[in-house]
């Protein structure tokens, strides 16, 4: 199930989504060289979360092959700025896509209800939670974490505690491919169950579903924190306002 719209209208121009895509883009770009080795590798060595190098649990010298006849040396003691960018960094050109997607999709509308400010530090808060605890279910872990995953499965679950039944339109392919509109809490839902499903499969691996599963819990419990009332009022008010300006007469 893979959303392409919701129906759901913002107020507020979302500079800090649109900030942050610019700058998901521009790393790929600029710092990772789209994927190009020997960049890809470098990037995710030297930017990548380690959770053994972060927390002094792997060897000094320790080392691993990354990409093509790459290799990346740690055990030095991974540094803490790591957790933030980490976020920045992706490992391909769908994982990109993907997140970008996703983030301009129900960023936008989290945006909407807590003012600029406020969303970023929440984007940033709900990743560093996401890493905390994929590091916890498994701190010695020697595979480095990247991607903007975890502060955007964040977003998702601010998004289905404001916008439970808010129309999402998806497309699923079950042999053919067909479209689908469903309430939000069931299109977040099944994906949340998704991750439950891969954490309980294979606990530990190469995708981190547990800072999927971690970020999206934070997000749903800290919008009570970030949420801006007088915004949220405001966007209730003028969405009102519109719906009657555009009743059949």
């Amino acid at each position: 199930m893979f959303p392409y719209r919701d129906d759901n209208p913002t107020i507020l121009t979302p500079y800090v989504t649109v900030a942050l895509i610019a700058a998901n883009i521009a790393v790929w770009v600029v710092f990772q060289g789209m994927g190009s080795d020997p960049r890809l590798a470098q990037t995710v060595c030297e930017l990548g979360l380690i959770p053994g190098d972060l927390l002094h649990r792997l060897p000094a010298g320790y080392s691993f092959a990354v990409g093509a006849g790459a290799t990346c040396e740690v055990g030095a003691g991974n540094t803490w700025y790591t957790i933030v960018t980490s976020m920045f960094l992706h490992g391909g050109w769908l994982h990109l896509l993907g997140n970008t997607w996703f983030l301009w999709l129900f960023g936008n509308n989290v945006e909407d209800v807590m003012g600029h400010v406020r969303f970023l530090v929440f984007y940033l808060a709900s990743g560093v939670v996401a890493a905390g605890a994929q590091i916890a279910m498994d701190p010695a872990s020697a595979v480095p974490m990247i991607g903007a995953s975890g502060a955007i499965s964040g977003v998702m679950g601010a998004y289905v505690v404001l916008y439970p039944r808010v129309r999402v339109h998806t497309i699923m392919w079950i042999v053919v491919i067909f479209r689908l509109t469903v309430p939000a809490w069931m299109m977040l839902g099944y994906w949340l169950l998704l991750q439950l499903l891969n954490a309980a499969i294979a606990p530990v691996g190469g995708v981190a579903v547990w800072a999927h599963i971690g970020g999206f819990i934070a997000g749903a419990l800290l919008i009570a924190l970030f949420r801006n009332p007088a915004l949220q009022e405001r966007r209730e008010r003028l969405l009102a306002a519109r719906a009657w300006e555009a009743r059949p007469i």
